[in-house]
């Protein structure tokens, strides 16, 4: 049985649709999915990150990786950002209209914003989330329990399991990307990513923040996060535009004009 009620008014359990022309959605929480190898492999992403499928509780012992897909998957596999495709968006949409008819936009925010740090610093997680090999329900199952941990609203959980059931989880990043555009818009705001070599300063922060303001004409709402690999400096993204102003950056540049000397 799911662990999400049936579908009410004001609520969704299948793939939001756009306006217009009737979609066939393309799964429903009711429908189970076929199995796709042992139910070791299935399970074992998730176990390996501390949830047992039920979320009674942890699991023990090691379990070994789970085919997810590869590295490349750079988008949404290792920060909690990506190119939103045409579902995520639609999705962002129908969480920012349930979220604003229930006064919770900001309660919703922050349910995006502490599952971004548990998935940006738990390589199990992204990869039970991208697992191909895992049973939708058991996967959103898990990634419900996950939330509930990290103490999510009820609105929260719901759209991290129903993203799950539906075969979204993977989607989850340019999911909460897409709302939290929609949200600043609804402020008034602009929307940027700024990601440094070490955590930001409150000051550092509000200084990049209201030069960015005093460039873009308009309110600035950020969300930081950390890349040592930079080195030094940072990036911030707006949009598709992206200004880099990190010592790694220099530095690549830099090999790039010795080699061509």
């Amino acid at each position: 049985m799911s662990a999400f009620p049936p579908a009410k008014s004001g609520s969704f359990v299948a793939d939001p649709q756009p306006r217009g022309p009737v979609v066939k959605p393309e799964r429903t929480v009711l429908l189970r999915a076929r199995v796709r190898g042992p139910r070791t492999e299935r399970r074992s992403g998730l176990l390996a990150f501390g949830f047992s499928p039920s979320g009674t509780g942890p699991s023990s012992g090691r379990s070994k990786r789970t085919a997810s897909g590869g590295s490349s998957e750079t988008d949404v596999a290792k920060t909690f950002d990506g190119e939103a495709s045409e579902a995520a968006q639609r999705y962002a949409q129908a969480v920012f209209e349930l979220a604003k008819d229930a006064k919770q936009l900001d309660a919703v925010e922050q349910d995006f914003s502490k599952f971004a740090a548990a998935w940006r610093e738990s390589a199990e997680l992204r990869e039970a989330a991208r697992s191909p090999l895992i049973e939708p329900e058991v996967k959103a199952q898990a990634l419900t329990a996950v939330a509930a941990k990290l103490g999510l609203s009820e609105l929260g959980r719901k759209t991290i399991g129903v993203a799950a059931l539906n075969r979204r989880a993977r989607e989850l990043p340019a999911i909460a990307a897409s709302y939290r555009a929609l949200l600043a818009r609804e402020r008034g705001a602009r929307q940027v990513e700024i990601v440094s070599a070490r955590p930001l300063r409150d000051d550092e922060k509000a200084a990049i923040v209201e030069s960015l303001g005093k460039q873009l004409g308009a309110k600035v709402e950020a969300e930081t996060s950390v890349d040592e690999s930079l080195i030094g400096g940072f990036v911030v993204r707006v949009g598709s535009r992206q200004f880099d102003a990190s010592v790694k950056s220099k530095l690549d540049a830099l090999r790039l004009a010795l080699k061509s000397a």
